[in-house]
């Protein structure tokens, strides 16, 4: 495993401005979001327009990507998405979600999800996760991938190789008809033959005109999953599996989740939408 020394919270900057001609989510500067009401089965239209927002989060996060380097900050890759979200006509959906203060979130090393972009310095042989949501025309869209910085260890490398495989499986699993639990059943059988944890207590989500719609979609094989997957849903698929534990803490600024060990950790998302035959990824650049 790498030597690298642990992460630390580094100062964050100001918040960044999006002109007020892009129609903001509901929930900007709210305490919480208001609950979602709508169906999980979306129209065509409503569909239609989450494959402008899935492939402008793609394509901000591709932009984003060509920054990673060593000596780059991580607050560097968040004004390169914000921009390109912004010049697309888009709001970054997490800018003000529950309070968060970054257009996309930088999960470096050990963190599993929901890093804060800030003066965070990337390194030769780290390893960092860019999650991108947009929302433009009353829905979002929603991808991240894990990449490596400079030379990394082999360890790490197959880790984030694995994780993205893990992902690809689990979209081949999906069908209407199956219970939505096939997902973390699919992906956790492949993590168990590297002895991988699998994260519990984040999950995919349910997405459309909702950044959370209420639909919980679990990587781990949950017998409690029990809903019916059926054409025209939307949600994300997004494993994080660990070199160690699925245990987590989180910092004092209640967003940074790491895991419990320090060990390494990596995650890749997409947003589908479930057609006749099985499911179609929207969010590809």
């Amino acid at each position: 495993m790498s030597g690298q020394s642990l992460l630390v919270p580094g100062t964050v900057s100001p918040r960044r401005p999006v002109p007020p001609s892009i129609a903001r989510p509901e929930y900007v500067d709210k305490p919480a979001p208001a609950p979602y009401q709508g169906p999980e089965v979306q129209d065509a239209e409503t569909i239609e327009r989450m494959r402008t927002a899935s492939r402008i989060a793609a394509r901000a996060m591709e932009e984003a990507a060509k920054h990673i380097a060593p000596g780059v900050t991580t607050d560097k890759l968040d004004e390169v998405a914000h921009d390109y979200m912004v010049d697309h006509g888009a709001y970054p959906s997490t800018l003000g979600y529950r309070n968060f203060p970054k257009s996309l979130c930088t999960s470096v090393n050990e963190v599993i999800c929901h890093g804060i972009p800030d003066s965070t310095v990337l390194r030769d042989g780290d390893i960092v996760n860019l999650d991108v949501t947009a929302f433009i025309g009353g829905v979002h869209g929603d991808n991240n991938a894990t990449y490596l910085v400079g030379d990394v260890d082999e360890e790490s490398r197959l880790l984030v190789e694995r994780t993205r495989e893990a992902l690809s499986r689990a979209i081949k699993a999906v069908r209407p008809g199956r219970q939505i639990n096939i997902i973390g059943r699919v992906i956790e059988s492949y993590a168990k033959r590297f002895e991988y944890g699998v994260v519990r207590d984040f999950t995919g989500h349910g997405i459309n005109t909702s950044f959370h719609s209420g639909l919980i979609v679990p990587h781990y094989d949950d017998p409690r999953a029990t809903t019916v997957i059926k054409p025209g849903m939307t949600f994300t698929i997004e494993p994080m599996l660990t070199l160690g534990t699925y245990e987590w803490e989180m910092w004092d600024d209640g967003w940074t989740v790491v895991t419990k060990d320090r060990r390494r950790t990596a995650q890749f998302e997409h947003t589908l939408v479930v057609t006749e035959t099985g499911a179609e990824i929207l969010t590809l650049p």
